[in-house]
């Protein structure tokens, strides 16, 4: 082990100097629905709270659908960037835009299902899906600059500049903030004027963003060339998009499945497993930031051709995310009740989600390495396997755990989405290893 630090600190270091940002901007992710949700709480009526919270919910779903983008981009840029291939870099960013406003233009022409798939969803009352309706209606149009963002995020980190999605999430949060104030608070707008602050906040992200990659390449020497990209670049940057889309759609819908079968065991239960899922997005912010330095980290390696540092940055990623893992769960195996109270003050929900907190608590350690081994996936561009990898864990993991234990209600579902972690983790190792011994890394 002192070998291993010793040897491998400048490893350690910069892993950890990446990663310190990444874990900082997903920590602040979530505040900007939480402004909208804050300002708009304190107007007249509970149905404003609820439409803006079904609209906004109903937003984050399509583009975190879009996050694949990220992560695609992440994976080919930092390989040229390793490879030191300037031209390509900008071929693949100028390729991965065209791509992403692709995508946002059809979200946006597909306005009309995704209002009615509100409405007959959700149930809810007309005051509510009106205000819903609002609010989505006027959010959508920053589709292009919401998923441009992801592309200008994800080829920040593959150049390792970890500090430039902190920054993009500082601006976004500041700008929507002094305009729901305006907006809401200072001209009446009510819901509407939410839904314009978060528009125009996206908007300015997306400005600032590309300050941030033109001082990237005058820092890196790069000169932008325009390139109309050719078929087969476009194929197969489709392809590897696709693969992890239908990754991040498989996982979106255990997820949901999750809040819908909840539901079907009771209200408790629904509210009980809402403040529970707050747990795993806290363990999100740590490993997710690990595994997105491990994207760039491997996915240099790679670009440089050199194994054996893919297999130092694997190891000293899984060293760091076990190190955070194991912290959360020592966390909430010493402050998981008090954390629960803190998330509601409701008596039965408190008692119902404390019931089912020894599946948080391992869940951390348990979850690793899916976590990690997706970011080093990404690094490695092979979206196939975590596509297959995530089909596996979907049935045998999820559904098929869920499907043997239906007597054990909520407990079930707990023990299948531990299972799911679980097997999407082993699956990923298990190729690793497979690759490693084939020594078929670089292809």
């Amino acid at each position: 082990m002192k070998h291993f630090f010793s040897h491998y600190k400048s490893y350690h270091l910069s892993l950890l100097l990446l990663a310190g940002p990444m874990i900082l901007s997903n920590i602040s992710v979530p505040l900007l629905g939480l402004v909208d949700t804050a300002v708009i709480g304190h107007m007249s009526s509970a149905h404003y709270l609820a439409g803006i919270a079904l609209g906004a919910s109903s937003i984050s779903v399509l583009f975190w659908l879009a996050s694949f983008l990220r992560m695609s981009t992440t994976g080919v840029i930092a390989q040229a960037y390793g490879s030191q291939d300037a031209k390509k870099l900008t071929f693949l960013l100028q390729s991965s835009l065209i791509l992403a406003l692709g995508f946002a233009l059809v979200i946006i022409a597909l306005q009309p299902i995704w209002l009615a798939a509100i409405e007959h969803l959700s149930g809810a009352k007309a005051q509510v899906v009106e205000q819903a309706h609002l609010y989505f209606s006027i959010r959508i149009y920053s589709a292009p600059a919401a998923v441009s963002n992801l592309v200008l995020l994800g080829f920040m980190l593959g150049m390792h500049f970890g500090k430039g999605p902190f920054y993009l999430v500082l601006v976004t949060n500041l700008v929507n903030i002094a305009l729901d104030l305006l907006f809401v608070v200072g001209f009446d707008w009510g819901v509407a004027g939410a839904a314009w602050a978060s528009l125009i906040a996206d908007y300015c992200a997306l400005l600032f963003a590309l300050v941030l990659v033109k001082r990237l390449f005058a820092g890196n020497q790069i000169a932008w060339l325009w390139h109309i990209p050719r078929r087969s670049e476009i194929s197969k940057l489709l392809t590897l998009n696709r693969d992890i889309f239908l990754r991040s759609l498989l996982l979106q819908l255990c997820f949901s499945f999750m809040t819908f079968y909840g539901a079907r065991l009771g209200e408790l239960t629904l509210a009980a497993n809402a403040v529970l899922l707050n747990f795993l997005m806290l363990v999100s912010f740590a490993l997710d930031g690990i595994a997105y330095a491990a994207e760039a980290k491997v996915g240099h390696a790679k670009g440089e051709k050199n194994t054996t540092k893919i297999k130092v940055w694997v190891n000293v990623s899984v060293f760091w995310g076990g190190v955070f893992a194991f912290l959360y769960s020592l966390t909430f195996a010493i402050f998981g009740y008090k954390i629960i109270e803190l998330l509601t003050d409701i008596p039965e929900v408190i008692l119902h989600a404390q019931s089912y907190l020894p599946w948080l608590i391992v869940l951390p350690m348990i979850a690793m390495g899916c976590f990690l081994f997706d970011g080093i996936f990404v690094g490695l561009t092979r979206a196939k396997e975590m596509r297959n990898s995530m089909f596996f864990a979907t049935t045998l993991g999820f559904f098929l755990p869920l499907l043997v234990t239906t007597t054990w209600q909520n407990h079930g579902l707990w023990f299948a989405m531990t299972c799911f972690m679980a097997l999407r983790g082993a699956s990923l190792y298990y190729r690793y290893r497979q690759l490693c011994r084939q020594e078929t890394l670089l292809l």
